[in-house]
């Protein structure tokens, strides 16, 4: 037996001898995008215990090894660390590439007041997480109004549309997650169809440079990012909580994400809000309330060298609008307008009746991304979107619950993006994108369409450079092409297509005459170019500057093109015109930058020249079946906008600051030597805050909101004649509200309850002296006051 034993001993002795354990690994570490070498990057063989490094030129070398496989973990100071299996059959070469420049999976900018930016040359402002979840219960539009030179126009307080630097609508582009929002954006009473629960951060860029998302945002781009996604294995999630006294109002929204180390994660989200009738300091807004139901899911897989994700978000929104704004004629504006009170005043209500809106709005989406080494990295993405718009007028009869306004619009786009980022001084980005819109506007309403049936085809192509000069210097320069064509189908009345020439101008276009009506083919078609440049230049660790010049073309959207019609949402009657051409802008922007350790101060100055600018303004009266009401044309001019925004920081120690932000904007109608209509009052609002880590992470802040008179207005009023008293009547559409001053106050403190959960209370109250007051940019301040005060109180956990 002992025999035995020794012989298979000698065997194992003889073949673990025989062994080769002589081979080589060698090879270098190189960065990912630009091939540069890594140098000090640590090699840890996991299968022996060794360690090695790379040396000044990047290359390493690991000796003595058996043949197998190996598996090694390299990790070098701002690179992510990668885990790396190798056969070793002999001699081995391998290269091992990192990303050295691994903080650009976010593609985001520091500027040099410390703010996250997605461009570098752009007059750009961050909204970061913390302030949008105190804005949970309320709308994109209130929470833009943070940043300065960022305003609203508002239909009540519910449908909130931002403007920015005194432009809205069609020339504000909407970006959530990487989608061009499509949501009949052209009404002035169609607010953004926007969860902000489901928004990490909002990026608002102001001016047409960044061409990347297009060539027609002539006031500005808001781009909404979901939450940073943390690739490790972990679970956690997030539960807001809210009340409020006006509005008795509630709100809840809950997030959940699944994250996996080696890429995979998965996120959850929904929310909802219900709101009653909101209140003034002294009577209740009758039919003011508010139900809105979100649901966003976003699933995929994230490395640095590629990527998908997969994401469907669903909103529903019913919305109320003021009972004593739906006027039956012309004499029932009237007397609105020089009565101090509405003429529908119930008491509260949860209810939502006529006239009332009632949105839906999806959107599912598909990207796929890929690096390739010492190049770039591509991006491919499909979407689509459906948008359901109700709009509901008082109606009698058979025709109670059925809509006035019924549209749906289905959108289809493909784009795609490629970034060559392989030089470290020069950065080269080229996209191109193609849509297809479908309008389908239902003639069961029993009204006459106000927006006809179409659709539109767009197509985009763009270049965008990104040049470092220097240490202290970038320069930007870009430019893009776009081509939009509307074909629509639109009836018109006879006398109505008589009356504005169109017999004339148009008579081609007509497919089928019925008499009283014509049955329209319009077919318009659009060439843009849009270009843009700028410069950003640091002088020291305090001071810095931008300038930039943008070029922009928008085509005019279908509702300035073929509004024919009441507006019943609006109490009055449309008219768009099909000679109306695109408008041409040419804006101008200078930026100042200073920040030291206890002031920081941003000067942004605008200048914007935009050639046959497209408005909508008042010109006379009309009779319908319904009664006289006002009408109000699309027109073009030539305009100017001009102005000044004012953000401002001091810090007085740890724990007191003083905060100002002011906007001052002037626009003029150059053609008709006078002011535009609807741009938005001076406006500054000023703050102190205080704040103690000791005592639970408290913070407080009071804030003094002023608004001014706009004293720069046009004047569109005009006489009407009222039947009951056989009187003419001058009808004052024009006049603003006075000056009103309001004051704020929001607290909050945040309770561990445990290693990894939170509790955050917050306390807010708006307009704490009840003050009566009315906005110049809210459509309903003819018939109502605006709200009055509120408190608010927030519970958000962290899990």
């Amino acid at each position: 037996m002992k025999h035995y034993i020794m012989i298979i001993a000698c065997c194992l002795f003889n073949i673990t001898y025989g062994q080769n354990c002589n081979y080589k690994l060698s090879g270098n570490v190189r960065d990912f995008h630009d091939g540069s070498a890594i140098t000090g990057a640590t090699i840890y063989i996991e299968t022996l215990d060794r360690y090695t490094t790379s040396n000044i030129e990047g290359n390493y070398t690991i000796e003595n090894l058996c043949k197998g496989l190996l598996i090694l973990e390299v990790s070098h100071l701002g690179c992510e660390t990668k885990r790396i299996e190798v056969q070793i059959n002999g001699d081995t070469q391998y290269e091992i590439n990192m990303e050295h420049h691994i903080e650009e999976l976010n593609e985001v900018k520091i500027d040099a007041s410390g703010n996250p930016k997605l461009t570098k040359t752009s007059q750009e402002t961050q909204l970061k997480t913390k302030t949008l979840e105190r804005f949970s219960a309320f709308s994109l539009g209130d929470a833009l109004k943070q940043v300065s030179g960022v305003s609203s126009i508002n239909t009540g307080n519910t449908i909130v549309k931002p403007v920015i630097n005194g432009l809205h609508s069609s020339r504000i582009v909407v970006m959530t997650n990487n989608v061009r929002l499509q949501d009949q954006e052209w009404g002035i009473e169609h607010a953004p169809n926007i969860d902000l629960n489901s928004a990490g951060h909002i990026n608002v860029i102001k001016g047409a440079n960044a061409l990347a998302y297009g060539g027609d945002a002539i006031g500005g781009v808001i781009v909404l990012k979901p939450k940073t996604i943390s690739l490790k294995d972990s679970l956690y999630g997030k539960t807001i909580l809210g009340a409020q006294s006006n509005g008795s109002g509630y709100n809840v929204s809950s997030s959940l994400t699944k994250s996996w180390k080696k890429g995979w994660y998965a996120t959850g989200q929904g929310s909802y809000k219900r709101f009653g009738d909101f209140e003034t300091p002294d009577y209740y807004l009758t039919n003011t309330g508010m139900n809105s139901k979100g649901l966003s899911l976003n699933t995929g897989f994230e490395t640095f060298e590629k990527g998908f994700n997969i994401f469907y978000s669903y909103l529903n929104n019913e919305i109320g609008i003021l009972r004593a704004s739906h006027i039956g004629s012309v004499e029932d504006l009237v007397n609105a307008i020089n009565s101090q009170e509405p003429f529908v005043k119930d008491d509260f209500s949860y209810d939502i009746n006529a006239p009332r809106q009632e949105v839906t709005h999806q959107i599912i989406k598909a990207d796929f991304y890929k690096r390739f080494k010492k190049f770039g990295r591509l991006e491919v993405q499909y979407d689509f979107q459906n948008n359901q718009r109700f709009e509901y007028d008082v109606r009698v009869g058979d025709d109670r619950d059925k809509p006035a306004l019924d549209l749906t619009l289905k959108t289809h786009t493909i784009k795609s993006d490629l970034k060559i980022d392989s030089k470290t001084n020069a950065i080269y980005k080229f996209g191109v994108n193609a849509s297809l819109q479908n309008n389908f506007a239902n003639p069961d309403t029993g009204v006459r369409r106000l927006i006809p049936d179409y659709d539109k085809y767009d197509f985009g192509i763009y270049a965008v450079s990104d040049f470092k000069l220097g240490d202290n210097t970038n320069l930007d320069v870009g430019l893009r092409y776009d081509f939009n064509r509307i074909d629509a189908k639109k009836f018109y009345r006879t006398s109505r297509w008589e009356e504005r020439g169109y017999d004339e101008d148009f008579a081609d276009i007509v497919i089928d005459d019925l008499g009283t009506q014509l049955l329209t083919n319009p077919v318009l078609t659009y060439h843009n170019v849009s270009a843009s440049a700028g410069i950003t230049h640091q002088f020291n660790a305090h001071n810095s500057v931008i300038f930039n010049y943008g070029l922009s073309n928008r085509a005019p959207n279908p509702s300035e093109l073929f509004s024919d019609g009441l507006h019943h949402s609006a109490a009055r009657i449309e008219l768009g015109d099909l000679r109306i051409k695109q408008e041409t802008s040419n804006r101008i922007g200078a930026s100042y930058l200073f920040k030291n350790e206890k002031l920081s101060l941003n000067l942004e100055s605008f200048l914007n020249h935009i050639n046959d600018y497209i408005f909508i303004k008042p010109t006379g009266t009309e009779l319908t079946i319904r009664g006289a009401f006002p009408v109000w044309d699309y027109v073009q001019t030539d305009a100017l906008l001009y102005g000044l925004d004012v953000s401002a920081n001091y810090k007085f120690n740890k724990q007191w600051f003083l905060n100002n932000k002011t906007a001052f904007i002037k626009g003029r109608d150059l053609t008709e030597k006078e002011a535009l209509i609807d741009i938005p009052a001076f406006k500054t609002v000023n703050s102190i805050g205080y704040s103690n880590k000791k005592w639970l992470n408290f913070n407080a802040e009071l804030q003094s909101e002023l608004v001014l008179e706009q004293n720069a207005f046009p004047d569109n009023n005009f006489e009407v004649f009222i039947p009951t008293t056989e009187e003419l009547v001058l009808l004052d559409i024009s006049s603003p509200p006075p000056t009103y001053h309001l004051v704020h106050f929001e607290s909050d403190i945040t309770v561990k309850l445990s290693k990894k959960t939170d509790l955050n209370i917050g306390l807010n109250i708006t307009n704490i002296f009840n003050t009566s007051y009315r906005e110049y940019l809210n459509r309903l301040r003819y018939f109502a006051d605006d709200l009055g005060r509120n408190f608010m109180l927030q519970l958000k956990l962290n899990y």
